[in-house]
């Protein structure tokens, strides 16, 4: 995350609960079709408590924007300095990067929402999405493929190493948008502890084969 997202006072009371209401049906509904009434008696407030607090509905568009860079950043966060890992250092904070992600995106109820909206956003390529897109993607993804250089020997920003980890994010996020039919298809009553650790250990396992090919080149 930047230090201009850390910096952001962090909403309480109401301002969190239209929050979580924006979030909520701005991701299931979309922006243009979702009226600040909606939003307000979802979150039980005032209509005007929108403009209060946020200044308007795009204002609370963007503070929901905030709220999901730093809920995901605090799950992202890693403390190692990269120049000191070892590759094997390396490749060890990547599977708990993995795990972390995954215990996020499936494990939490409230995953479900804030990705909804973030792809919404992103999809439609809006402000808000620009925002997550400087504050929170570039940012994650840049360490993650330094770390992804490290464990390989490869180019931290080589086309290669950019698209094999947009390619494990990717297998987390499908886990999430396609659940009704994985965990139907699993016979699973949705996505307990057991199954959270099962994706976990698949999606490393993918991540450690990738690794095995690259340290054959």
């Amino acid at each position: 995350m930047t230090d201009h997202a850390q910096s952001a006072p962090r909403p309480d009371g109401t301002a969190l609960a239209l929050i979580e209401a924006g979030v909520a049906l701005f991701g299931r509904q979309g922006f243009a079709a979702t009226s600040t009434r909606e939003i307000a008696a979802k979150a039980g407030a005032n209509v005007a408590s929108i403009a209060y607090y946020f200044g308007s509905k795009n204002g609370l568009r963007e503070a929901c924007a905030r709220e999901f860079i730093h809920r995901v950043g605090g799950v992202m966060a890693d403390p190692p300095q990269l120049p000191d890992l070892s590759p094997q250092q390396a490749a060890e904070v990547l599977r708990r990067t993995i795990r972390k992600m995954v215990g996020f995106v499936l494990g939490s109820d409230a995953a479900r929402d804030l990705v909804a909206f973030a792809l919404r956003e992103i999809t439609e390529e809006t402000e808000a999405a620009d925002i997550i897109y400087r504050d929170l993607i570039m940012p994650t993804h840049a360490r993650i493929c330094a770390l992804w250089g490290l464990a390989s020997g490869q180019p931290a920003e080589s086309e290669a190493v950019r698209l094999r980890v947009f390619s494990f994010i990717g297998q987390v996020l499908y886990f999430r948008l396609a659940g009704p039919v994985v965990t139907r298809r699993m016979g699973w009553q949705g996505y307990g502890p057991e199954a959270v650790d099962q994706v976990a250990d698949v999606i490393v396992g993918n991540f450690n084969a990738m690794l095995r090919e690259t340290e054959g080149n």
